[in-house]
């Protein structure tokens, strides 16, 4: 009576057992958490990116071409892709994705396939990844393409391999990256009003086939155009950006007016400026050449809104090259490349997102930037861009020629701190026409129904103390467009696309999700020596420590169950 009375609590026991399990599973397909106990909080989502997500009412399917046998540093780009896809589906069942393997099939599918993602501007990636033992190379493809209703968007989920550059340390830059650059695709691509992009046009600016590389990027989620500020009342608040690209001829009272009106109702300027006329072209053929200020009458609205363009041009050491003649061989002259140290390749210092795990920008005789200038209100300044430690400044007026690169650069001349070359100014910015508005501009403004405003609503601008870092080169022979920051002496493009395309996303972004691009996944590196070195010492401590602790567990629990049922 007593077995049989076993059983069946044994088997109620069970059955209430399975029924909790059915239970908590149930439970669990209606509510999903997860504890995120990493340092970096690498798996929470920003809640830019939460709030984007839960507006999302339509499918959204990710295609990842990141498919295949790949080395053990791509897998876990590959897995990192896979977690973060999840964890967007996690916030929204919208969001699927697939994996593709773009090389399976016979040569003839893959050779088509790879012709289609071609006219997409989708390329293989080739890409060594150094292991303990061997070192691999292989194509890959580090793409996802992402469809929503009837558009897709492409997005590169590698970034850019500095020369050089560890490729673990560029794979977890891309791993940190991801979260934004989905995000950010998504958000784009939800947008059925793309917004405006307007660069100004009649003060010498770069004319469109000089910005034709930068435009185009931008043209894959926004509006661009020309605007004449001579010939328009005001600038529409539609606007999302103002650029005001490389102007060479003054601004007129009024044109400056519209600028500064468009500022304090909320708009958001990039001002790319040079405040010196030198060109490489201008020292061809010339002993020597003395570059003047350009006339551009900007200097007082700069200074309101709180930063000052230095007369003055930056050296730097770390700088590109350019050929120079050495000698004669055959009638035919003989050049090498040579440092020249107006033309500095500059990094950031800064986490912010516009900055973050950017490669080095190629800036042409920039100016420096003085951000200890006092405003009326508070403004925050973020330096993004600036030269290295090696930095040297000339003023005004001085003799620039090519003999400089010549010879081997004099360390102590190159002693100046580094300099700021693109600041980021947010806050609240004063008019710098309070208290002087000139009538004349006070009734065209009541005219069309508008009002002056002396003080901005919170906003942003950007200034570069560098106009040409959004020009492209134009080759003479055939007119064809050269890639924004490609240098065709060193044969290697520079990340002056991303940089610009990144300060316009920051200025147009309203829902935050750029902050994404700040989040840092810290890379713990494996020392490769020490691991050379006691490989075998691990190895057998790997295989020894289970087994023995598996022994002890045996000893241990055979001396408890003779003492447990020893005969008394």
């Amino acid at each position: 009576m007593t077995n049989k009375s076993n059983k069946i609590q044994a088997l109620i026991q069970l059955l209430l057992f399975g029924g909790i399990l059915l239970f908590v599973n149930i439970l669990g397909n209606y509510l999903y958490t997860s504890f995120d106990l990493t340092e970096d909080k690498r798996f929470t989502l920003t809640d830019a990116t939460r709030n984007l997500l839960s507006t999302i009412d339509d499918p959204v399917t990710v295609r990842v071409l990141l498919t295949g046998n790949f080395s053990k540093g791509f897998k876990r780009l590959q897995r990192a892709t896979e977690e973060m896809l999840s964890d967007f589906n996690g916030q929204n069942g919208y969001i699927e994705y697939i994996f593709e393997d773009p090389f399976a099939g016979t040569d003839q599918e893959v050779q088509e396939r790879q012709q289609n993602l071609a006219k997409d501007g989708i390329i293989p990636t080739r890409l060594s990844d150094k292991e303990i033992d061997e070192t691999s190379e292989q194509y890959i493809y580090p793409w996802v393409i992402i469809y929503y209703k009837n558009r897709s968007r492409a997005v590169n989920i590698l970034e850019n391999q500095t020369p050089g550059a560890n490729p673990e340390v560029i794979i977890n830059n891309s791993i940190s990256l991801l979260e934004y650059k989905f995000a950010d695709a998504i958000q784009k691509i939800k947008n059925e009003t793309p917004p405006v992009v307007a660069f100004t046009t009649g003060h010498g600016e770069l004319a469109p086939e000089q910005t034709a590389s930068f435009e185009k990027e931008l043209r894959r989620y926004a509006q661009t155009g020309r605007i004449v500020l001579d010939s328009t009342v005001e600038i529409n608040q539609q606007v999302g950006v103002l650029v005001v690209a490389k102007p060479t001829k003054p601004f007129s009272e009024k044109d400056k007016f519209k600028i500064d009106q468009y500022v304090m109702n909320g708009g958001k300027v990039l001002w790319l400026m040079d405040r010196m006329d030198i060109t490489l072209d201008s020292l061809r053929g010339k002993p020597y050449y003395i570059p003047m200020d350009y006339p551009l009458n900007l200097e007082d609205i700069l200074f309101r809104y709180g930063v000052k363009i230095e007369p003055n041009l930056v050296l730097d050491m770390e700088s590109s090259r350019i050929p120079l003649v050495v000698g004669e061989v055959g009638g035919k002259a003989q050049t090498e490349l040579f440092p020249w140290y107006y033309h500095p390749i500059v990094t950031s210092g800064s986490d912010h997102p516009i900055v973050k795990s950017l490669d080095r920008v190629q800036l042409y005789f920039p100016s420096g930037l003085d951000t200890t200038v006092t405003t009326p209100t508070p403004v925050r300044k973020t330096v993004l861009l600036q030269s290295s430690q090696y930095t040297r400044t000339q003023f005004n007026p001085v003799r620039v020629n090519t003999q400089i690169a010549r010879y081997k650069p004099d360390k102590t001349k190159f002693n100046k701190p580094s300099k700021p070359l693109a600041v980021l100014l947010e806050g609240v910015f004063t008019s710098v026409y309070r208290n002087r508005v000139p009538s004349e501009m006070e009734e065209g403004l009541k005219a069309i129904n508008l009002t002056y405003q002396e003080q901005s609503v919170p906003t942003q601008m950007i200034v570069v103390s560098d106009g040409d870092v959004a020009r492209n080169n134009i080759i003479p022979t055939n007119g064809e467009i050269e890639p924004l920051g490609y240098n065709r002496y060193e044969r290697y493009t520079f990340a002056n696309t991303l940089f610009l395309t990144n300060a316009i996303d920051y200025l147009l972004d309203n829902e935050g999700v750029i902050e994404a691009r700040g989040r840092e996944v810290k890379l713990r590196l494996l020392n490769q020596v020490k691991a050379e070195e006691e490989k075998t010492k691990w190895q057998m401590l790997n295989l020894g420590l289970p087994l023995l602790c598996l022994g002890l567990f045996g000893i241990l629990f055979r001396v408890i169950r003779r003492k447990r049922f020893a005969t008394p």
